[in-house]
Protein backbone atom coordinates (compact mmCIF):
# COMPACT_ATOMS: atom_id res chain seq x y z
CA UNK A 1 0.00 0.00 0.00
CA UNK A 2 1.57 3.26 -0.84
CA UNK A 3 0.15 6.72 0.19
CA UNK A 4 -0.21 9.70 -2.32
CA UNK A 5 0.03 12.00 0.52
CA UNK A 6 2.86 13.35 0.93
CA UNK A 7 2.23 15.10 4.62
CA UNK A 8 4.25 13.57 7.27
CA UNK A 9 3.78 10.90 10.02
CA UNK A 10 4.67 12.72 12.79
CA UNK A 11 5.71 11.02 16.21
CA UNK A 12 6.02 12.92 19.46
CA UNK A 13 9.81 11.25 20.99
CA UNK A 14 10.95 11.88 24.52
CA UNK A 15 13.52 9.22 25.25
CA UNK A 16 10.81 6.91 26.86
CA UNK A 17 10.32 3.45 26.32
CA UNK A 18 6.91 4.10 25.10
CA UNK A 19 8.02 6.95 22.59
CA UNK A 20 10.76 4.13 21.59
CA UNK A 21 7.96 1.62 20.66
CA UNK A 22 5.51 4.65 18.94
CA UNK A 23 8.93 5.61 16.91
CA UNK A 24 9.33 1.78 15.60
CA UNK A 25 5.47 1.76 14.93
CA UNK A 26 5.15 5.12 13.11
CA UNK A 27 8.54 4.47 10.80
CA UNK A 28 6.86 0.92 10.02
CA UNK A 29 3.53 2.60 9.64
CA UNK A 30 5.43 5.33 7.45
CA UNK A 31 7.27 2.88 5.47
CA UNK A 32 4.18 0.84 4.46
CA UNK A 33 2.40 3.83 2.84
CA UNK A 34 5.44 5.57 1.31
CA UNK A 35 4.89 8.70 3.97
CA UNK A 36 8.01 10.88 5.35
CA UNK A 37 8.72 10.72 9.03
CA UNK A 38 8.81 13.69 11.06
CA UNK A 39 10.44 12.91 14.57
CA UNK A 40 9.51 15.87 17.11
CA UNK A 41 10.55 16.86 20.23
CA UNK A 42 10.20 19.48 22.48
CA UNK A 43 12.57 20.57 25.54
CA UNK A 44 11.64 23.45 28.43
CA UNK A 45 14.35 24.34 31.11
CA UNK A 46 13.42 23.48 34.67
CA UNK A 47 11.22 25.41 36.79
CA UNK A 48 11.51 26.03 40.30
CA UNK A 49 9.07 27.73 41.93
CA UNK A 50 7.70 28.35 38.69
CA UNK A 51 10.89 30.34 37.38
CA UNK A 52 13.27 28.69 34.92
CA UNK A 53 16.74 27.79 36.63
CA UNK A 54 20.16 28.10 34.39
CA UNK A 55 22.32 25.25 35.22
CA UNK A 56 26.32 26.20 34.22
CA UNK A 57 27.06 24.39 31.22
CA UNK A 58 23.65 22.88 30.99
CA UNK A 59 21.80 23.32 27.60
CA UNK A 60 18.34 21.61 27.32
CA UNK A 61 18.17 21.78 23.54
CA UNK A 62 21.62 20.16 22.70
CA UNK A 63 20.47 17.47 25.02
CA UNK A 64 17.22 17.22 22.79
CA UNK A 65 18.97 17.15 19.90
CA UNK A 66 21.23 14.75 21.04
CA UNK A 67 18.26 12.23 22.15
CA UNK A 68 16.46 12.98 18.71
CA UNK A 69 19.80 12.08 16.26
CA UNK A 70 20.05 8.80 18.42
CA UNK A 71 16.52 8.00 17.33
CA UNK A 72 17.14 9.13 14.03
CA UNK A 73 19.52 6.71 13.43
CA UNK A 74 17.56 3.47 14.56
CA UNK A 75 14.75 3.98 11.92
CA UNK A 76 15.07 2.30 9.22
CA UNK A 77 14.07 4.69 6.29
CA UNK A 78 16.10 6.25 3.82
CA UNK A 79 17.70 9.32 4.95
CA UNK A 80 15.49 12.00 2.91
CA UNK A 81 12.33 10.68 4.32
CA UNK A 82 13.51 11.42 7.66
CA UNK A 83 12.83 14.51 9.18
CA UNK A 84 13.34 15.72 12.85
CA UNK A 85 12.16 18.60 14.53
CA UNK A 86 13.46 20.11 18.40
CA UNK A 87 11.17 22.88 19.77
CA UNK A 88 11.31 24.57 22.68
CA UNK A 89 7.63 24.52 24.94
CA UNK A 90 4.83 22.87 25.99
CA UNK A 91 4.94 19.24 24.45
CA UNK A 92 1.48 18.59 24.10
CA UNK A 93 1.37 22.06 22.39
CA UNK A 94 4.01 21.74 19.91
CA UNK A 95 2.63 18.02 19.04
CA UNK A 96 -0.68 19.17 18.23
CA UNK A 97 0.60 22.40 16.05
CA UNK A 98 2.59 19.83 14.54
CA UNK A 99 -0.91 17.66 13.74
CA UNK A 100 -1.61 20.46 12.11
CA UNK A 101 0.89 19.57 8.67
CA UNK A 102 0.58 15.44 9.47
CA UNK A 103 -1.66 12.70 7.94
CA UNK A 104 -0.91 11.09 11.58
CA UNK A 105 0.11 11.65 14.90
CA UNK A 106 1.89 8.86 17.02
CA UNK A 107 2.60 9.03 20.28
CA UNK A 108 3.37 6.81 23.65
CA UNK A 109 0.86 6.37 26.43
CA UNK A 110 3.60 7.79 28.91
CA UNK A 111 6.37 9.44 29.02
CA UNK A 112 9.07 10.95 31.29
CA UNK A 113 7.11 12.99 33.00
CA UNK A 114 4.31 10.17 34.08
CA UNK A 115 4.07 11.85 37.61
CA UNK A 116 3.12 15.30 36.28
CA UNK A 117 0.61 13.73 33.62
CA UNK A 118 -1.13 12.18 36.44
CA UNK A 119 -1.96 15.71 38.00
CA UNK A 120 -2.14 17.72 34.73
CA UNK A 121 -3.31 15.21 32.40
CA UNK A 122 -1.22 13.47 30.22
CA UNK A 123 0.22 14.71 26.23
CA UNK A 124 -1.23 11.13 24.64
CA UNK A 125 -5.10 12.60 26.27
CA UNK A 126 -4.36 15.66 25.35
CA UNK A 127 -3.05 15.37 21.56
CA UNK A 128 -6.26 12.25 21.19
CA UNK A 129 -8.28 15.40 22.48
CA UNK A 130 -7.01 18.19 20.36
CA UNK A 131 -4.71 17.53 17.45
CA UNK A 132 -5.94 17.90 14.07
CA UNK A 133 -5.13 14.87 12.65
CA UNK A 134 -5.72 11.13 13.47
CA UNK A 135 -3.81 9.95 16.63
CA UNK A 136 -2.29 6.72 17.41
CA UNK A 137 -1.35 5.98 20.67
CA UNK A 138 1.03 3.16 21.22
CA UNK A 139 1.06 1.05 24.59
Amino acid sequence: MTSTDDRPVVVGYDGSECARQALHWAADYASVVGAPLAIVTAWEWPQSYGAPVAYDGYDPRADAERLVGAARATVHLPTERISVDVREGSARRILCAAAEQAQLLVVGSTGHSTLSGLVLGSVSAYCVQHADAPVVVVR
